[in-house]
């Protein structure tokens, strides 16, 4: 990542935890909204305009690239007795996943059966495991890490594993913004290798855009969840026809 990038993610997210929008940004400066989006997407801007976005935010750039060196140095992952905690906890886990996809407390508490002194209590959590920083005003930032994940196979992946997988498959995937395609083949060790970084790619992608839209209001922003999966694997139905030639290992 470019340090115009990791600048314009940090100012992204300073911007956010203020709640000032890219069509605020766009009437402080003068510009047309789509203008501001494309400016952050397209990470080229001059030294005056990154100052301009500054003052919008009250700080300085100095102040930026300083915030911007201590986020790399964020927790990209919590510990097994943290994401416990979390994962026992629907209402935190709610907040939890509210405040990583950027929501404010006000669209937290608007949205879900959540009254203000439970936001409140549950952000007080999330800032004691280091997920975010709890600001005055009801405000918070993430201070977790651009990268941050799930422990593999931890409690949050089993509990998506055995509760929002099957939920989120429930569905023809025909409907808008909806698509499944499921492609079946035969492939060398090297095309499965070139497989594997196109699906980083695309991922990454996907985390690109989500904050990009981040300034956008919530009202415009839909819940949107990506299932990328990828292994040699063969069919149980059709292994058991097999001659008992011994099985090839990946």
């Amino acid at each position: 990542m470019s340090q115009v990038t990791a600048l314009l993610k940090t100012l992204r997210r300073e911007l956010k935890a203020q709640g000032i929008t890219y069509a605020d940004v766009a009437t402080r400066l003068g510009l047309s909204e789509s203008s501001i989006k494309r400016m952050f997407s397209e990470s080229k801007l001059s030294l005056d305009r990154l100052e301009a976005l500054c003052q919008v935010a009250g700080i300085e750039i100095s102040d930026l690239v300083q915030k911007m060196s201590e986020e790399r140095k964020r927790i990209d992952m919590l510990t097994e007795e943290q994401e416990r905690e979390v994962a026992d906890d629907s209402k935190l886990l709610l907040v939890a996943i509210c405040a990583l996809n950027l929501w404010a407390f006000k669209e937290i508490i608007e949205a879900y059966k959540i009254t203000e002194h439970e936001c409140v209590q549950l952000l007080a959590k999330l800032d004691r495991l280091k997920v975010i920083e709890f600001l005055p005003l009801n405000r918070f930032r993430l201070t977790v890490a651009n990268d941050f994940r799930w422990i593999p196979n931890g409690p949050i992946q089993r509990f998506f594993r055995t509760e929002v997988q099957p939920d989120f498959m429930k569905s023809t995937f025909s409907g808008p913004g909806e698509k499944l395609v499921f492609r079946n083949g035969m492939l060398s060790r090297g095309s499965n290798a070139t497989m594997m970084k196109k699906v980083d790619k695309l991922v990454a992608e996907f985390k690109e855009l989500h904050d990009e839209d981040a300034g956008l209001p919530l009202k415009e922003r839909f819940g949107s969840s990506l299932l990328v999966a990828m292994r040699p694997w063969e069919l149980e139905h059709f292994r058991k026809f097999r001659r008992g030639v011994e099985e090839k290992v990946f």
